[in-house]
């Protein structure tokens, strides 16, 4: 029988099913073909919520160890004696599992109602009809009228339905906005950290600078300017304004986490300034207040409507439509700000909490950063090991850390507080410090 660790009562509790079964799939004690417990005989078994087995059952089932059957349950498949794997105690063995990521920039799971979630979903798979058409190049009509409602009133900005194009994400949106403004030649990034977004200018064809005011495209995160968290001063933001609007240079405003960081009187857009050669590119969802595994975002501004719509060739549908769908109805209802509200209050006390973590626990042996934005601080410690060294130490004790520098010393570490509960920061902590033998 499965125990239930009281100490992951909360956070892991689907998880602790899914390894449960997927443990007794594996070594067939579960056969194939056999059918599982239902939904409510597993929940009054193991004392759990239905909501907790269904989210353990839908992880088996996209992992491939049961499959559901129309109007009669779950059934094992033989997935077991197909595997060429380690057994699960070989790879216990052999494998150290994470138990405490620093360098997940994930979402805390108590932050997300994922039992909301899926009755929006469920909701908008029931459209057949709209759901067997292709989605709209842009996206959404419906999508995009709520989004250039929520830009207004959230950001000040004013856009029309016709000026927004979705995406799946940061990447897949540079994807399809490099072809819209291929006559530009040269891309200035703030730091060399913005691998992956340099990587696809450079594969269109840009020549990839860092902090060049003389490029043609000048890619900016101001709300979220360094890992911790630090925010551009509004003089600098007019600065560069008024430097690309006398070189007719198009700024790409990266909006991270803008919203849940910054209140509205601090908040000043690019955009808001009527900067015509201005795009603003935004990821609340992924990356702030649902889950990464929900994927729709957007750019606004950066072309007209028009010439966005005759450049639609270019434009490849990436965002999941009923996602779009769910997104658009989760917004109308209001969800979109409560979450927001409740994430800005979660992350500002658990970033608290971890910075006074790590005092107690490194005193006066360290220097921390924190910024006014983000759920990361920056943390520098003496350490002899290289960055690398100390990363697989780390991870060799179930640790996981993020290097942002070393020199030989000492090492700057980044921190983030999301993806790990606030009562573990205390281990965690004890657990880095004799990781690097501060």
């Amino acid at each position: 029988m499965l125990n239930i660790s009281t100490e992951h009562k909360k956070e892991h509790l689907y998880l602790e099913v899914y390894h449960y079964y997927r443990k007794l799939i594996l070594e067939g004690r579960l056969l194939p073909g056999s059918k599982m417990p239902s939904l409510r005989k597993c929940a009054q078994e193991l004392k759990l919520s239905r909501t907790t087995i269904e989210n353990a059952y839908l992880l088996l089932a996209a992992d491939g160890y049961i499959i559901a059957r129309a109007q009669s349950g779950y059934y094992v498949t033989g997935i077991a004696s197909k595997q060429h794997l380690l057994t699960p105690e070989k790879q216990d063995k052999d494998i150290t599992p994470c138990l405490y990521d620093f360098a997940s920039s994930g979402v805390d799971r108590e932050s997300f109602r994922f039992d909301l979630w899926q009755r929006y979903i469920k909701s908008a798979l029931r459209q057949g009809d709209r759901m067997l058409s292709y989605g709209e190049p842009q996206g959404e009509s419906d999508f995009r009228e709520v989004l250039a409602d929520y830009i207004r009133e959230r950001r000040n900005v004013i856009c029309s339905p016709d000026d927004i194009v979705v995406g799946a994400g940061l990447q897949p949106l540079l994807q399809i906005l490099c072809p819209l403004i291929h006559e530009r030649k040269t891309v200035s990034f703030p730091t060399p950290s913005f691998t992956t977004c340099s990587t696809i200018f450079q594969d269109y064809g840009f020549d990839v600078h860092y902090r060049d005011k003389s490029c043609d495209v000048i890619y900016v995160s101001p709300a979220h300017m360094t890992k911790w968290g630090e925010i551009m001063p509004v003089k600098r933001r007019l600065e560069l304004i008024r430097h690309a609007e006398i070189n007719d240079h198009l700024i790409i405003e990266d909006d991270f986490e803008n919203d849940l960081f910054i209140s509205r009187s601090r908040r000043l857009h690019f955009s808001v300034l009527q900067v015509v050669k201005t795009l603003s590119i935004s990821v609340p969802f992924p990356g702030c207040c649902c889950p990464p595994s929900v994927s729709a975002s957007w750019y606004c501004r950066a072309l007209s409507g028009k010439n966005i719509q005759k450049k639609q060739p270019f434009i490849i549908r990436t965002a999941s439509k009923a996602e779009q769908i769910a997104l658009c109805q989760f917004i109308r209802d209001g969800h979109l700000a409560s979450q927001t509200r409740k994430l800005r209050r979660l992350y500002s006390q658990k970033l608290k909490a971890l910075s006074q973590a790590v005092r107690e626990t490194f005193g006066q042996d360290c220097q921390i950063q924190t910024g006014a934005a983000g759920t990361s601080l920056a943390l520098t410690l003496p350490c002899s090991l290289t960055g690398s060294e100390l990363t697989d130490r780390a991870r060799n004790r179930g640790l996981g850390l993020e290097v942002l520098r070393e020199n030989g010393a000492e090492v700057t570490l980044v921190l983030s507080c999301s993806s790990i509960p606030s009562k573990d920061f205390l281990p965690a902590c004890q657990l880095l410090k004799e990781v690097t033998g501060s």
